[in-house]
């Protein structure tokens, strides 16, 4: 598994003081996600909508959790500020675009994202229709090219119904995906968070959050258990402390 750091492509850090949270302004160069939303704000920013970009949402409810159950997590928070993430609700693209995505530079799977997207604009029927070397010219692997058309066949014989996977557990959500070849744990973990939002995702899987994990608490080693056992102390908002450790692992 790659060692990726940002699983979604822009990354913001608000300007200005929030409820004691000193914050900072960066933006990294990402494909945006074109959909309007409200974005409210109760003492600190409700991190939801700004501009035409969508965010992985949070807010005061959940930063006082994070605080009130583990100090030096909460002192990170301070230190760092509200934490803005694309998010792409479209299912079905998002999938496609963590295939495109794999084991390649962000620059490059937006390049391959794009002429995908103007090719069938990451429609699974228009997808379905193109042979594999059709897709694979957008300048990916042939096995990933296969891997896409099957996911198209899925959603079209709803094999796998991408509009009903909102309904479904977060369990029930990793085995329907991970039936799909080219699918892990970790890519399922992934649209969980960064396409459907679910609140208390976090994994093991991902070097990153563990590498942020062992920063945090100065730790040389981290055993699964141990892993297991300070996400316990996130519950219910794991999603929100792995946008932390994300950050603490660059």
């Amino acid at each position: 598994m790659p060692d990726i750091h940002l699983p979604v492509r822009r990354l913001v850090y608000q300007g200005g003081t929030n409820n004691g949270l000193k914050t900072i302004a960066k933006t990294l160069p990402s494909p945006g996600l074109q959909e309007k939303r409200g974005c409210a704000t109760m003492g600190l920013k409700q991190i939801g909508m700004v501009g035409d970009m969508r965010y992985f949402e949070y807010g005061e409810r959940e930063i006082g959790h994070l605080r009130k159950k583990d100090k030096k997590l909460g002192e990170a928070i301070d230190r760092i500020g509200m934490i803005q993430r694309e998010v792409n609700p479209d299912v079905f693209g998002a999938l496609v675009e963590s295939i495109v995505g794999q084991q390649i530079s962000s620059k490059a799977a937006a390049t391959v994202c794009r002429k995908l997207g103007e090719l069938s604009g990451m429609d699974a029927q228009r997808l379905y229709k193109l042979s594999v070397e059709d897709i694979q010219k957008c300048g990916m692997s042939m096995r990933k090219a296969g891997y896409i058309r099957n996911i198209a066949e899925a959603a079209i014989n709803k094999t796998v119904d991408f509009d009903a996977l909102s309904e479904q557990s977060d369990e029930q959500i990793i085995q329907t995906l991970t039936a799909l070849n080219g699918v892990g744990i970790w890519t399922a973990e992934m649209l969980l968070i960064f396409s459907l939002m679910r609140p208390n995702i976090i994994s093991y899987g991902d070097l990153a959050i563990r590498r942020g994990m062992m920063r945090l608490y100065g730790l040389k080693d981290l055993s699964k258990e141990q892993f297991s056992r300070y996400a316990k102390r996130y519950a219910p908002y794991e999603s929100v402390a792995s946008l932390y450790l994300w950050h603490l692992s660059v």
